[in-house]
């Protein structure tokens, strides 16, 4: 092996014992609780756009085998997301998703519906998990213990996990709605309050996944 070969495999090393170290100090919580069998993390996606619904993810990781690079999603790139989606989708222990849409959170408020879809995903999960770490809130009428964790997406390897799959879910269905609704850009904006956004809602009128109680400032 040449010596340029050794710095590159010298550098990868490095690089993983940082990602493992990362990990570790993301794996606090998971530690902390430990003597639960299922330690399940739960986040959303979607609970500021003009459009789409709110979706929550609920995630049950392997505690002996640990996904690497989980992150808050919304500091990793649109690729990174996905190849986690993948993995996780493939190695967790189980994995729910609830979906809670516009009509819905005009009819209970954000708030409400957002609890709405984390009680979901964890009744869709394949096996009810012990304790749930939550990203910064408690989940009314659920009976499981909880643990709010304020900035928990960037604490917690399993609320990163649920948070990468919540927002991927959501991503891929505003994508699937930019075609049904072309012009508003619901594939680039996933439904934000962006300029071009507001001018085609205001030149056009509103669709059947606008929030109405959210248009209020702008129509």
């Amino acid at each position: 092996m040449g010596k340029r070969e050794e710095e590159r495999e010298r550098k990868a090393r490095i690089r993983l014992e940082k990602e493992l170290e990362r990990t570790r100090a993301m794996s606090v919580f998971e530690e902390e609780y430990s003597g639960y069998q299922y330690i399940c993390g739960i986040d959303e996606a979607g609970r500021g756009p003009l459009a789409g619904p709110v979706v929550a993810g609920a995630v049950i990781l392997p505690k002996d085998n640990p996904i690497l690079y989980l992150n808050d999603s919304k500091k990793l790139s649109e690729k990174k997301r996905e190849a986690l989606y993948d993995e996780i989708m493939e190695h967790a222990v189980a994995v729910g998703v609830g979906v809670v849409g516009p009509g819905r959170i005009d009819e209970i408020n954000i708030l409400q519906a957002t609890y709405e879809a984390m009680r979901l995903a964890v009744s869709n999960l394949k096996i009810r998990p012990d304790i749930l770490l939550n990203d910064a809130v408690t989940i009314p009428e659920i009976e499981i213990p909880q643990v709010p964790i304020i900035k928990g997406d960037a604490k917690s390897v399993s609320i990163a996990a649920a948070s990468i799959i919540a927002k991927v879910t959501r991503d891929r269905m505003m994508a699937e709605y930019d075609l049904e609704f072309p012009g508003y850009g619901f594939a680039s904006n996933k439904g934000y309050g962006t300029k071009t956004h507001i001018e085609q809602l205001k030149e056009r009128g509103p669709v059947s996944i606008h929030r109405r109680t959210f248009l209020k400032n702008f129509l």
